[in-house]
């Protein structure tokens, strides 16, 4: 199982992916929690959360993606969750919180869906976002 590693890719002004790798659980959620408000205290509050190397996730990573959630929201911003492992969805499907969260399987189909996205990349020729 690959180690957890984040790492943050700005687009604009205020959108920013945030890669996350391994496990999400007790040990290893509080790291992506501080990250989310370390974001959002720099201006970025569309986030899009890329979950593709995601292995695990437990009740306490679901709980740091809530509480981000939340916190964008508050900022009128956005989070959306970018996944195509099927332990993952049924997670989300199973609590319900698929109603929730907008969840695509890439991260240009995110991108699309959300207007802020689309004029961030616009100018953007990071390939992370095509």
């Amino acid at each position: 199982m690959p180690p957890f590693h984040l790492e943050s890719v700005t687009a604009d002004d205020d959108c920013a992916v945030v890669q996350v790798t391994g496990e999400v659980d007790v040990y290893t959620a509080p790291q992506l929690r501080e990250r989310v408000v370390d974001l959002i205290g720099s201006g970025f509050i569309h986030l899009i959360a890329d979950l593709r190397d995601v292995e695990f996730l437990d009740s306490t990573g679901i709980g740091a993606l809530v509480g981000s959630l939340r916190r964008v929201r508050t900022h009128d911003g956005s989070l959306m969750l970018v996944t195509t492992s099927s332990r993952i969805l049924d997670i989300f499907k199973i609590t319900g919180l698929n109603n929730a969260f907008a969840i695509y399987p890439s991260i240009s189909e995110a991108v699309a869906a959300n207007p802020s996205w689309r004029a961030a990349v616009a100018t953007s020729d990071n390939p992370i976002f095509s």
